[in-house]
C-alpha cells in the first residue's frame, strides 16, 4: 500500500531530525518572531516538505521549525496559508494533520485579528472561546478517510476550557492582560464594511480574523487538545484598516506575546 500525502510529510521531516515533538504551535501574521527563542533542532522550508502548502502572505516566513522551547520538546509553523491565497480549506488544514502524525497532541494556534468588542484595542491579546465560521468553507468535506479521524466532528469545547484556565493563570503570572471571546473566521483577503462588523457583533463575535477555523476543525478531528490566542492588531470600524498596520500591530505586541506563549509552553504538562 502506498503511503499517504501526511505519512510522506512526516517521513520527509524525519529525515531532517527525528524528534518526537507534543506540542504544536501555529504563529499568525508577525507573530514569527517566537522562533527566534527556540532551541533549534532542524528549520525546514515548507517548500522541503512533500504535499505542504506554501505560504505567499506577508508576515508568514514558512518555514517549520522544531527544537525545545521552555524545556518542552515542540514543533512550530512559522506562518500558515489561507483560504484567500487560493488553496482549499482541506489544504490550509493539512499541515495539522502532518503535526499529528509527529506525535503532536496540544496545539497552540495563534493568530492576529481584529477587534469587534467595542471595548478591546489595540495590542490586546484574547484568549479564544469558541468560534463562528463564516468562511462558508470545511476541511473534512469530501470523501472519507478512516484514517483520519470521525466524519462527523465534535465542535463542543473545541477550545481546551483546561487549557484556557492555564493561559489565564499563565498571564497573571507575567503580569499581562488577557481578554476572552469568541473568533469569527472569514475567507478575506478584504476586511469587512461596517455593516458586516454590526451583523458579527450581533451574533456575539469579539474578533474576526482570516484563519484558524480550519486549522481547529482538523485539529479536533485528529483528537488534539487545542487553545487560541487571538492579537489583537486593530479594533475593527475603528478606520481603515491596512495589511501593513496590522504587520506593525502583531510586531509591537511581540515581546509580551512571547512571554505569554513561552510561559504557556513552560506551564504544559510535560
Amino acid at each position: 500500500m502506498s503511503a499517504s500525502p501526511v505519512e510522506e510529510a512526516v517521513a520527509a521531516i524525519h529525515r531532517h531530525v527525528m524528534i518526537a515533538p507534543r506540542i504544536g504551535v501555529i504563529l499568525g501574521s508577525g507573530l514569527g518572531a517566537l522562533a527566534d527563542d527556540v532551541d533549534v533542532t532542524a528549520a525546514i522550508a515548507y517548500a522541503e516538505i512533500p504535499h505542504f502548502p506554501i505560504s505567499t502572505a506577508g508576515g508568514h516566513q514558512g518555514r517549520l521549525v522544531l527544537g525545545h522551547l521552555e524545556g518542552k520538546a515542540l514543533a512550530l509553523m512559522q506562518g500558515r496559508v489561507h483560504l484567500y491565497e487560493g488553496y482549499s480549506a482541506a489544504e490550509v488544514a493539512f499541515p495539522v494533520r502532518v503535526l499529528a502524525g509527529l506525535g503532536v497532541g496540544t496545539l497552540v494556534v495563534t493568530n492576529a485579528a481584529g477587534g469587534i468588542r467595542r471595548t478591546f484595542r489595540r495590542g490586546d491579546l484574547m484568549a479564544i472561546t469558541d468560534h463562528i465560521n463564516f468562511s462558508c468553507a470545511n476541511p473534512l468535506i469530501g470523501r472519507r478517510e478512516e484514517t483520519l479521524g470521525p466524519r462527523f466532528v465534535d465542535m463542543w469545547r473545541a477550545y481546551d476550557p483546561a487549557l484556557i484556565a492555564l493561559a489565564r493563570a499563565a498571564a497573571r503570572r507575567e503580569k499581562i492582560a488577557l481578554r476572552q471571546g469568541v473568533y469569527l473566521g472569514v475567507v478575506g483577503p478584504s476586511y469587512e464594511t461596517p455593516a458586516e462588523l454590526a451583523m458579527m457583533r450581533r451574533w456575539g463575535a469579539e474578533a474576526v480574523g482570516m484563519s484558524t477555523v480550519a486549522e481547529v476543525t482538523v485539529a479536533r478531528q485528529a483528537g488534539l487538545r487545542v487553545l487560541g490566542i487571538a492579537a489583537i492588531t486593530n479594533a475593527a470600524g475603528g478606520g481603515p484598516p491596512s495589511h501593513a498596520a496590522v504587520l506593525r500591530a502583531a510586531e509591537s505586541l511581540g515581546p509580551r506575546f512571547q512571554r505569554l506563549i513561552r510561559r504557556i509552553v513552560r506551564m504544559l504538562p510535560p
